[in-house]
């Protein structure tokens, strides 16, 4: 995976430090598939679409952007960012999933970084996330959820076996194993 962050770029703002008075919301909105649009038109500059994200948290059920001086609601579709490649990084715990964010922010799988699967639309398919951070996650694109499916393996979990990914140290269980066994047959 190549380097994506340039040189002196210091990564998100300290947002969970800062505590300024709500200011309302306004009409920003993150599509489910990670376009930014300010009053209905999309964003198109890269740049600021970064800035924005660079404050953005998430407070409970609420998405905002926030500075040392005003916080700001906005809407999220889905997660606020779309995870677009998956790479694999070896380790004293074993392998490190390493995934890049459509913005450009390298996330390693474990822990702090875990993965969610939440239920898809058929039966036996799931839509997985990764926390990216402060309560923010990345949904994996479909591409990056195939490649996420072929890095699985079956484990025992609690006295059951479960199909799921390992990485940095932990293992992320997707769904039953037999349940797995009866979608290939």
């Amino acid at each position: 995976m190549a380097a994506v962050r340039a040189a002196g770029d210091s990564g998100p703002a300290p947002v969970d430090k800062w505590n300024p008075p709500d200011c309302g919301d306004m009409d920003l909105r993150i599509a489910a598939d990670g376009t930014w649009f300010y009053m209905g038109t999309p964003i198109g500059r890269p740049a600021l679409v970064r800035l924005f994200a660079s404050v953005l948290t998430r407070e409970g059920e609420r998405f905002v952007l926030k500075t040392p001086v005003e916080k700001i609601g906005i809407r999220v579709d889905d997660a606020p960012f779309q995870a677009v490649e998956m790479a694999e990084e070896p380790g004293a715990d074993g392998r490190t999933l390493v995934f890049r964010t459509n913005l450009d922010d390298l996330v390693r799988c474990g822990p702090g970084h875990g993965l969610r699967f939440a239920p898809g639309a058929a039966p036996g398919a799931f839509m997985p996330y990764i926390h990216v951070r402060n309560g923010l996650e990345a949904r994996l694109t479909r591409a990056v959820s195939f490649d996420l499916a072929a890095a699985g393996e079956v484990r025992g979990v609690e006295g059951r076996e479960m199909f799921g990914v390992a990485s940095g140290g932990m293992f992320f269980p997707i769904m039953p194993a037999a349940e797995l066994d009866r979608l290939a047959s």
